[in-house]
């Protein structure tokens, strides 16, 4: 059913709560901590059987200053040298009022997130992502979403919060003045309605509805979509109907190195690290340090939408700490080889272009890339095949620095909040702009703010 607005004073509820969250990735479920915490009834209503999203395909990393994570390990961060780098990566060209409010908030909601609700983070070190001056990318032990989600759900169960699986909400209930009254959602038993004092969307963006994606990001409209199949711009559906504003709904997250045929998300750890890319012919063809984001676009351009990251062993020991990488490996998609010759005849590409390219790798290449800090590739070399893919949408519907959906032509709707994918996000119009870790960075942010400020509400 297409989701709609119905506009009813009358409608009964069989049941209520002082917050309802819709979607159960990290977003909802970090907004659901936060309205528990405040003392809310809170419930939040998943149309998976099992809560896994777009958080459980990612790599779990959130990037956060000034954390106490960071300063066990002596590192110098703070959030306005973060939003400087956000910025400078979205060519200023975001909210900054979000963006102060986010940077300042996802510091203190990780170590609440580890503080009271046991999830161990720790700060990765062996590499910087591109455009962070700091490391400040946060991770649980396993390096993936996948467990971030367990954690949200088990620290969820402990706080004795419901969460209704298979739960399709089709329809917002409001009163004439654009208030939330509820929801109304299909189960398998059958539809129920459910009242809310404050409402939470975080059901993410639009990356799942090819139509809305071809509309607004037409240059990967045939690109492998990566994200949940759930994604298919609900949110942004309903916030249009009431009225509300949207923000750069363009912008989204790209990554040009998924293993293909696998579907497997290799580490951009193999290219920051001293790897590189070469298109089926051999040939390098950009600055891969620029982002992984706007290298989708770059990688679908080449013959067939192939590249290869060519890298090394000491790369691949760096990258072995996530899931992603391990299961790739498993999986046969790595090729191993003594040298670069036999390398390329794995790949099958012309071994002269491939040595050529791993020669050229010194000093401010053709394309900008500086590799004066860059140790040479060393034998054994391996390599994978990849393709682009579209990870999730960035644009959405327009918050305040307390999340609350912004009218087109007014204040904030009373009692509607968005987060993470639903909302419109820090990175601007076009790929480029996306941050390495912006989309769980407003997920957890937006999340905690959401959930605290809902949470003040009551039926």
């Amino acid at each position: 059913m297409t989701a709609r607005v119905v506009q009813d004073e009358a409608v009964a509820f069989e049941a209520g709560a002082d917050v309802v969250v819709i979607g159960a990735g990290a977003a909802g479920l970090v907004a659901a901590l936060s309205a528990a915490e405040q003392g809310a009834s809170v419930v939040v209503l998943e149309r998976d059987a099992l809560p896994r999203g777009s958080t459980a395909l990612s790599a779990g990393l959130i990037p956060a200053a000034g954390t106490q994570f960071q300063r066990a390990r002596g590192i110098e961060d703070s959030a306005d040298r973060f939003a400087t780098d956000i910025d400078a990566k979205a060519k200023g060209e975001l909210d900054h009022a979000v963006l102060a409010a986010v940077t300042h908030a996802i510091g203190p909601a990780l170590e609440w997130l580890a503080d009271r609700h046991g999830l161990p983070f720790d700060v990765i070190t062996d590499f910087l992502y591109p455009g962070h001056s700091a490391h400040r990318m946060h991770g649980l032990p396993s390096r993936s979403g996948a467990e971030l989600v367990d954690r949200l759900l088990a620290a969820a169960e402990r706080e004795g919060i419901p969460i209704l699986t298979e739960a399709h909400v089709t329809t917002l209930v409001t009163r004439a003045d654009g208030t939330l009254r509820g929801v109304v959602a299909e189960r398998p038993g059958g539809e129920e309605r459910i009242g809310a004092a404050a409402l939470v969307l975080a059901c993410n963006g639009y990356g799942g509805n090819p139509e809305l994606v071809r509309r607004h990001i037409p240059a990967l409209a045939d690109a492998l979509w990566f994200g949940h199949s759930g994604n298919t711009g609900d949110a942004l559906a309903w916030g249009e109907a009431l009225g509300a504003a949207t923000g750069n709904l363009s912008g989204h997250q790209g990554h040009g190195s998924v293993a293909h045929p696998h579907g497997i998300l290799i580490t951009w750890a193999v290219i920051m690290e001293g790897g590189f890319q070469v298109n089926t012919r051999g040939e390098r063809f950009s600055n891969e340090t620029q982002g992984y984001s706007e290298q989708a676009e770059k990688v679908l351009a080449q013959p067939g939408g192939i590249a290869w990251d060519v890298f090394d062993a000491r790369i691949a020991a760096i990258a072995r700490q996530f899931e992603d990488f391990r299961a790739a490996e498993a999986a046969g998609a790595i090729v191993t080889a003594p040298s670069l010759a036999a390398l390329a005849e794995a790949m099958r590409v012309p071994a002269a272009a491939l040595e050529a390219e791993a020669a050229a790798a010194r000093g401010i290449d053709r394309f900008g890339r500086d590799w004066s800090a860059a140790r040479p590739l060393a034998a054994p070399f391996h390599a994978v095949r990849v393709t682009g893919a579209l990870f999730h949408t960035q644009g959405g519907l327009a918050v305040t620095s307390e999340a609350r959906v912004l009218r087109k032509d007014g204040p904030a709707l009373p009692n509607l909040f968005a987060a993470g994918g639903a909302a419109a996000g820090l990175s601007g119009p076009v790929a480029s702009g996306y941050l390495s870790g912006n989309g769980l960075l407003t997920a957890v942010a937006l999340g905690r703010i959401a959930g605290r400020v809902a949470g003040e509400m009551r039926q």
